[in-house]
């Protein structure tokens, strides 16, 4: 009975691996990614550690293969050894299927030589057979960053599966932390995800195990290392910097005489539908893995609306009687009022209609009609609809189409929610959208139209609900335009969204959030599923830049007050570092949860929202970087073994404040206190 049920076991899980009799060849074991591919260890053997360290890489590799197995439980049990002149190391993998297609798994490696066994690096190697196969590192490589490659493929990492290519990081620098391989034309893919951990015996103080990938003739390699990193064809280096890597070297390991190191890690193999969804699925079992969804340990709505509404306070300032509003700097430094980006002048002219009723300050309708009056005032170009975003006191500045089109919609949203209240004139407010829009529509709508990157899929939102504020047909045709363009460009991932953050020229999460948030208007506002599933492609690229696991920090200002990372944001693949920008995006994750009837995305928003209002002090000020990885863009940047834990804590622009405000005023509207 017992080996029928062993036998039943081994069926469900799919894998190539059957119980041997005495002196029988043991095979490793294999798992089906569909039916012709297989992922399999590499054919030199099942396991492998190098013995040596030479030109900043791994040397002196050494294999084996099981000797013998066993069973336990659901667990299925391979061991064997390598034999080295200093002694054995002892090997053994212990896996199980936890649902068809998705395998735990933990590797033990146990020293048992009389001496240290030095300068070794040990590994975990599984084959993925395929020419090209693209690649998906949350946070990192989005399916080669082709987009920032054709910009400037020296100053982020970039990937295109060729043979002799690799990207390999630290654990500590991925949000989800797996990694995958797609095959578009055979419509299946591959993932591993690890549980992320530092490595004992380390040479460097603070050194972790990686994950990455390396590209063979035919084939890519998923690879895990207890600590070399490194990308575009360059050994031992961090992404540390904004411009440039820095070098991070000697990243092996000591094991002392009877040391046990366990790597756990997770191989899911799934088909998929089309090209370019192939990261879908392991960012909700990412999800699934790491459960972020305790939300109490962080402060309550009220209190960070309080705190947020407060510190906005600090940032009002008035050049004259008319020209009044919120700065984007410390008034100390600079006085300058901005739109959009990180200025988002125009956000509070919207959030404080929604949110003054918890609030309780009698002088908000006033400073909301003289702000939005005031920024009313610029000039619109009306063969274009763009307009300078700011005014320092002399002159107007700016006008990218990033910070124009978030004006635009925060103009939406105050039009619409004033002519519920009726408290406020929006007159001027209205012209000034119409101009816009219309400048922004002829603009679209001219054939030659050809936006260099996702920056203008901020414009949809804006324009579709403008045409139904002012029932104006060709606003929404320019809107349904610009999302087809850019559903056309990134459905199928042959190059992500991106061009969304003004400083870097790569993919990021802000390209992602503007076509999710217009795909998700368009969907909204008229009906169609086909916006849905756009609207949740681009949002799970969103998620994607979501930490969703607390990274252990060294001694820093993160480590100070017990700092928690579950539910911060990656920047960019060329910004590395985390910051708060993700809790605008938290009321359409809701939205999604609701939509999709998905539980997780509901309870995750919650937790973008209240996670992301650490580090706020005890006036209302928070810092925008956050050195979760060895990365930095401020301070002391050196040492590279010194730059995580880091926290930029006096870059204060407007738009940290303005985003909890403006999000918790979207999350009222659906009356949800998150």
């Amino acid at each position: 009975m017992r080996k029928l049920l062993l036998l039943t076991s081994l069926l469900m899980v799919g894998i190539s691996f059957s119980m041997a009799k005495k002196n029988e060849k043991i095979n490793p074991p294999s798992f089906p990614i569909s039916s012709n591919k297989t992922l399999v260890p590499q054919p030199e053997g099942l396991w492998a550690i190098a013995t040596g360290w030479q030109d900043d890489w791994m040397t002196g590799w050494k294999y084996a293969n099981p000797t013998s197995e066993e069973q336990s439980g659901d667990w299925h049990i391979l061991k064997g050894s390598i034999v080295l002149p200093q002694g054995e190391m002892k090997l053994r993998d212990a896996y199980k299927e936890l649902k068809p297609g998705l395998i735990k798994y933990v590797r033990r490696y146990e020293w048992t030589g009389k001496e240290p066994l030095t300068h070794a690096t040990l590994s975990v190697r599984w084959r993925m057979e395929g020419e090209n196969l693209s690649l998906f590192m949350p946070g990192i490589l989005y399916y080669g960053n082709k987009n920032g490659a054709a910009v400037n493929s020296n100053i982020i990492p970039v990937y295109e599966g060729k043979e002799g290519e690799f990207a390999i990081f630290e654990d500590h620098r991925f949000p989800m932390p797996f990694v995958m391989l797609e095959d578009g034309a055979a419509k299946n893919a591959a993932a591993i995800h690890t549980t992320p951990s530092p490595v004992r015996g380390a040479v460097l103080a603070d050194q972790w195990w990686s994950m990455g990938v390396e590209a063979g003739k035919g084939y890519t390699d998923f690879v895990l290392y207890s600590g070399p990193i490194g990308y575009n064809k360059q050994h031992s280096v961090a992404k540390a910097l904004q411009q440039r890597p820095m070098r991070y070297s000697d990243t092996y390991i000591t094991m002392e005489p009877g040391k046990v190191i366990e790597k756990e890690f997770y191989i899911e193999t799934y088909a998929i539908s089309r090209p370019g969804t192939g990261f879908q699925k392991p960012v909700y079992t990412s999800i699934d893995i790491h459960k972020p969804y305790d939300v109490d340990k962080f402060a309550d709505f009220q209190s960070i609306i309080e705190s947020k509404y407060r510190f906005a306070l600090d940032r009002w300032f008035g050049f004259d009687s008319e020209k009044q509003g919120f700065c984007m700097y410390d008034l100390s430094m600079r006085k300058d009022i901005v739109m959009g980006w990180c200025g988002q002048a125009d956000s509070p002219g919207y959030a404080l209609q929604v949110l003054g009723s918890i609030i309780g300050d009698g002088s908000i309708p006033e400073k909301i009609q003289k702000s939005m009056d005031y920024l009313s005032t610029f000039p619109v170009d009306e063969t274009t609809g763009v307009f300078p975003v700011g005014f320092n006191g002399e002159k107007y500045h700016g006008g990218d189409h990033v910070s124009c089109g978030q004006a635009m919609y925060n103009f939406s949203k105050a039009i619409e929610s004033a002519r519920k209240s009726k408290k406020y004139n929006t007159a001027k407010w209205e012209a000034f959208l119409k101009k816009s829009a219309e400048g922004q529509s002829i603009r679209i709508l001219d054939p030659g139209w050809n936006p260099v990157s996702t920056a203008e899929g901020f414009y949809i939102a804006p324009l579709i609900r403008a045409s139904k504020l002012f029932k104006n047909k060709k606003y929404e045709q320019a809107a349904v335009k610009a999302a087809q363009v850019f559903a056309d460009r990134h459905l199928q991932m042959n190059g992500c969204y991106w061009g969304g953050t003004l400083d870097a020229t790569c993919e990021d999460k802000e390209g992602s959030w503007a076509a999710f948030q217009g795909f998700l208007e368009l969907y909204e506002q008229l009906g169609e599923k086909k916006y849905l599933d756009w609207a949740k492609h681009a949002m799970d690229v969103c998620l994607s830049y979501t930490v969703v696991w607390d990274i252990p920090l060294p001694a820093g200002r993160m480590a100070d007050y017990n700092f928690k990372t579950t539910g911060w944001t990656v920047v960019s693949p060329q910004n590395q570092h985390i910051d708060v920008y993700g809790v605008i995006f938290t009321p359409e994750i809701y939205k999604m949860g609701t939509y999709l009837k998905d539980k997780r995305l509901q309870d995750l928003a919650k937790v973008m929202f209240r996670s992301c209002y650490q580090l706020t002090n005890i006036y209302g000020s928070q810092g925008e970087q956050l050195q979760q990885t060895n990365f930095a863009q401020h301070g002391d940047m050196s040492n590279v073994y010194k730059l995580r834990g880091g926290y930029s804590e006096g870059w204060t622009v407007f738009w940290i404040t303005a985003h909890f405000l403006n999000a918790g005023a979207r999350f009222m509207e659906m009356n949800v206190i998150p």
